[in-house]
């Protein structure tokens, strides 16, 4: 009898331990596990600032011209903090920030993935608290290239180390916001200093080393770590480029133990031809090393500015991304001047539709489906 009782009891002990074990699991780790399980399904559609406006509005409650196409929201969707580390209330893109809490808040709570990337002003050359803090382009932004000192300037030991530490926190302290009702910290695809391997950004190639860029990297993951930040999931996104092979991917890497998504920002500013090239072989490249380091690949950005080819969707886009394993793609905001989403007011959306009903493209209805 007491043999029995004990084989129950270890029993007992065995479903509490597998039971705590899943309770256990970071919102970092379950998001993962996520994108691996619908990576099986196919891959997903994101976009960048999409609940904010289009083409033709601003801030209509729960618009969205994806929506407005083919009646889903998109599977992923983009938000940038550029801005905040400035104390602004709206951030490069003239976004609120009270805006994009509500919004991010929103897009999880209804079953969709949120990705965000941080563009922060140059620090050598912005103004903080006033002058050019609400500038964009050139001089003080992230696209402020001037001045190459900038990353070894914000290390430890630099001239704006001190000032860097108050962006970072700024960061940390709009990321602690960004819970449910119940006190739920929302999971996050965290995309900072991504298209490295170009030098339009101050902490691109010929701005800094790769030790510098590492050393940048793992100052703000760190700092987020410590301060609790266990709903991260950590991208890697240089920008695509024809010469992308594995070892140049590698070099400014910052480790397995860092990474968890790995993948490229690719747009088509040239020819059809040029960009099928080169996106063929980026993600060819990219899928193999997601394969063979344990990691979920995507195509953390891409498009072509206001669509002048309608058919771009289906007869460019779609015929390469069919090959890959990617875990998603993600096309930039519309906006009235640029636009990289479909829209109902353009000859772009009926070809869209034909994206949006393919088995292995997956909007919000497919990714919350039982």
């Amino acid at each position: 009898m007491k043999k029995y009782i004990y084989i129950i009891g270890v029993a007992m002990m065995m479903v509490a331990c597998g039971q705590k074990t899943v309770v256990e699991k970071t919102q970092s780790e379950q998001l993962m596990e996520r994108l691996q399980l619908l990576q099986q399904k196919g891959y997903m559609f994101g976009h960048q600032d999409d609940p904010f406006y289009g083409l033709t509005w601003e801030y209509v409650a729960d618009s969205s011209d994806v929506k407005n196409v083919c009646g889903d929201w998109p599977a992923v969707m983009g938000f940038e903090l550029g801005g905040i580390e400035m104390g602004d209330a709206k951030n490069l893109d003239s976004v609120p920030f009270t805006k994009m809490r509500e919004e991010i808040i929103k897009h999880h709570e209804r079953g969709g993935i949120v990705t965000i990337s941080w563009h922060p002003r140059n620090p050598m050359t912005t103004i903080e608290g006033g002058g050019n803090a609400g500038q964009k382009f050139p001089e003080g932004s992230a696209w402020d290239v001037t001045d190459s000192t900038v990353v070894r300037n914000i290390l430890e030991g630099g001239a704006k180390h001190e000032l860097f530490q108050t962006w970072m926190q700024r960061v940390a302290d709009f990321l602690a916001t960004l819970k449910t009702n119940d006190g739920q910290k929302v999971p996050i695809i965290f995309r900072p200093w991504h298209e490295n391997t170009g030098s339009w950004f101050w902490w691109g190639e010929k701005l800094c080393t790769a030790e510098e860029y590492k050393a940048l990297w793992n100052m703000l993951q760190d700092k987020l770590n410590a301060d609790g930040f266990d709903n991260l999931l950590w991208a890697y996104s240089p920008g695509m480029a024809p010469d992308l092979t594995e070892e140049k991917y590698l070099e400014r890497y910052p480790g397995d133990d860092r990474i968890s998504l790995v993948g490229i920002d690719g747009y088509q500013w040239g020819t059809k031809e040029d960009f099928v090239s080169q996106l063929d072989a980026n993600l060819d490249m990219l899928t193999k090393f997601a394969a063979a380091h344990g990691k979920v690949a995507a195509l953390t950005e891409c498009g072509l500015k206001n669509l002048t080819d309608p058919s771009w969707w289906t007869s460019t886009l779609v015929p390469v991304l069919d090959k890959y394993p990617i875990s998603y793609f993600l096309v930039w905001r519309n906006y009235k001047e640029e636009w990289f989403g479909p829209s109902p007011s353009q000859p772009d959306a009926p070809y869209f539709k034909q994206l949006y009903e393919k088995d292995n493209t997956l909007f919000l209805k497919e990714i919350i489906e039982k």
